[in-house]
């Protein structure tokens, strides 16, 4: 399926927001996701399903000093 990811267009297979970010290598403990304008809670990200031309942003946080 299509949808948008920090604004790019892309072709994923995920159905949830854990398979994406399973998809694209991304440690779920260390960012936050939003699905067209919503905030999605981390502990809710294996039940939030995906659809057809969703604008996702992933924002990752780095550690460092």
């Amino acid at each position: 399926m299509k949808v948008r990811v920090n604004g790019s267009d892309m072709e994923v297979k995920a159905t949830t927001i854990a398979e994406l970010l399973q998809e694209l290598e991304i440690n779920p403990q260390r960012v936050v996701v939003e699905v067209n304008l919503e905030i999605i809670k981390r502990d809710r990200f294996s039940e939030h399903k995906i659809k057809e031309g969703d604008s996702i942003e992933i924002v990752n946080f780095v550690g460092g000093g």
